[in-house]
């Protein structure tokens, strides 16, 4: 029969981390009106600026059609405004509004509520090293960022 075991897999446990984190923060979110993705676009404008679509969707490892409609209802919202970027036409610069600061404080509420689930039960030195290994697992991870998968 298939035989392996993923329970000493550490990206089993990664992997599992990850959608049981999205679940807690869609679970915070719930009441705001806001969604998961709308705060990965938020988050990302926070940390790095002013970005294009395209950017937006590699820093969230999707292809940029399928963001294209999330960033339609923020815009529609008035989270975020889309320009043309006056040296590249073919680009939009998206970039947050006035109006997603009480959003965005609300979003970083919810996280801070998750963030002391996750760390529950955990010193600061391991919650510092967890960020450390994760942050190396990612980087190791930057592989498959550039090549095709191959499983051999």
């Amino acid at each position: 029969m298939l035989e392996y075991d993923f329970k000493q897999d550490c990206g089993y446990w990664v992997h599992m981390t990850a959608h049981r984190l999205e679940n807690a923060v869609n679970a915070e979110l719930q009441n705001e009106g806001i969604t998961y993705r709308q705060c990965q676009i938020l988050a990302l404008l926070a940390l790095e600026g002013n970005l294009s679509q395209g950017e937006l969707a590699q820093r969230m490892r999707v292809q940029p059609p399928s963001i294209v409609v999330v960033l339609d209802r923020m815009e529609r919202d008035g989270l975020i405004e889309r320009q043309v970027d006056p040296e590249d036409r073919r680009k939009r610069i998206v970039s947050p509004t006035k109006s997603a600061i009480p959003v965005w404080n609300r979003i970083v509420k919810c996280f801070r509520a998750v963030r002391d689930q996750l760390e529950r039960g955990l010193s600061s030195s391991e919650v510092k090293s967890l960020r450390s290994m994760l942050q190396r697992v990612d980087a190791n991870l930057d592989h498959y960022s550039e090549a095709s998968l191959k499983c051999e």
